[in-house]
């Protein structure tokens, strides 16, 4: 929305506050996809990061059982104790020790949970620092919370995006409250690792920020790479973190909206605070079939990386020989960023080109950032005839981009 004007066709006053938002990048490609489709061009996404497998059917069965049986009144607004104890439980089991009763809050997804740590943790004008590229749906709610976010570039080593602590460190200043930590990192692939999060946590508690990490990606690894919550690692950085996560990607929940966050007992009375403001929480009946993902039994997760994996063979073979491209082999989540520099074409017009003359849809890199820039993310979430008929779409779009670069 940025640029809305402040009256409204109708003559009604919108709020100056709407001037401090910008859509997604997703929701801006995705406008522009649907306009190109309206006009016959046929397309296949690469683009969305929903897992296209079905939930899990004790997942859904645990759902149906609770609608059944009525649960469909309010729920508890702090979540309901059988999942607050379900989330606790897991976290346990990671070396998390976290209180049902006084540390575990359930939101309608992890992008709730954040917006309620910014707003608990934030006054006006203090900053957030963000390693980039980073998530651009994060900007939105900082500036929402009064916050400034801050972008700290990566560095390319090793095949991968890394953060720098001391770039981190030099960006703070004495209105810097907040780092925001997003592990496995999307859109890069990246997993932090043990020494990684180490000297970020001692830029953490020297400076003493607050750590958000959002951790919803936790599940799915490569090879490997294991994922590690900043907490289980470094017990010194539990007072100073909140742990945002959602059953989304794990349980390909996406459309149940429920996630949950682990925090402190001061801020999470504070990020209640705030959520009782404006939600009841998610339905009583979907907290049911959440518990029962945590509580029941995991072999499915097992399948869906493997079948996670498996995609993200297929993208790495299919691009790897393509024309002035090169595919960053991600570590976890199910998105690869290709750098295609090489072609010496901001990623925007690529991506516009590969829409317009292959007809497959994809992420610019420099949505996420000036560190994005000359590459694009291409999602595979989706498996089947769709990622099959998108990777040979992008590369036959991709050469022919290559053979005519004007």
């Amino acid at each position: 929305m940025t640029g809305l004007a402040t009256e409204s066709a109708s003559n009604v006053s919108l709020s100056a506050r709407l001037k401090l938002l910008q859509p997604t990048a997703v929701n801006s490609v995705l406008a522009e996809a649907r306009q190109a489709a309206a006009a016959g061009v046929d397309l296949v996404s690469l683009m969305r990061g929903e897992p296209d497998l079905p939930t899990p059917p004790h997942i859904n069965e645990a759902g149906q059982r609770a609608l059944r049986s009525g649960r469909t009144m309010y729920p508890d607004n702090r979540g309901e104790a059988r999942l607050r104890e379900a989330v606790s439980a897991k976290l346990s089991r990671q070396g998390l020790l976290y209180s049902a009763g006084s540390e575990i809050l359930v939101t309608p997804g992890a992008t709730f949970g954040i917006y309620a740590a910014l707003m608990a943790l934030l006054n006006e004008g203090d900053e957030v620092l963000l390693p980039e590229p980073i998530y651009d749906a994060y900007l939105s709610p900082v500036r929402m919370a009064g916050g400034a976010p801050k972008l700290v570039p990566a560095r390319r080593a090793g095949g991968r995006f890394e953060i720098d602590p001391e770039a981190l460190d030099s960006a703070c200043t004495p209105r810097t409250r907040v780092l925001l930590l997003n592990t496995p990192w999307n859109p890069t692939g990246t997993v932090l690792r043990r020494d990684e999060l180490e000297s970020l946590a001692s830029v953490v508690l020297r400076r003493k920020l607050t750590l958000i990490s959002d951790e919803i990606y936790e599940a799915i690894t490569y090879d490997d790479c294991v994922h590690v919550s900043p907490v289980s690692h470094i017990p010194e950085l539990r007072e100073r973190t909140v742990i945002v996560n959602a059953l989304s990607k794990t349980y390909c929940m996406t459309g149940w909206r429920v996630g949950y966050c682990a925090a402190p007992a001061p801020i999470l009375d504070a990020m209640f605070l705030v959520l009782q403001q404006s939600s009841r929480g998610p339905a009583t009946f979907v907290q049911d079939a959440a518990a029962e993902a945590l509580n029941g039994p995991q072999d499915c997760v097992r399948k869906m990386r493997d079948e996670f994996a498996r995609r993200r063979a297929a993208v790495l073979v299919s691009l790897g020989d393509a024309p002035a491209c090169r595919v960053i082999a991600p570590e976890g989540g199910f998105f690869a960023m290709v750098d295609l520099t090489a072609l010496g074409l901001p990623s925007d017009r690529v991506r516009r080109r590969l829409l317009h003359e292959a007809g497959v849809v994809v992420v610019h890199g420099s949505a996420y950032g000036p560190s994005g820039e000359g590459l694009l993310r291409v999602s595979f979430a989706a498996g089947g005839e769709t990622l099959a008929l998108g990777l040979e779409r992008l590369r036959e779009g991709i050469i022919r981009i290559a053979a005519s670069p004007s």
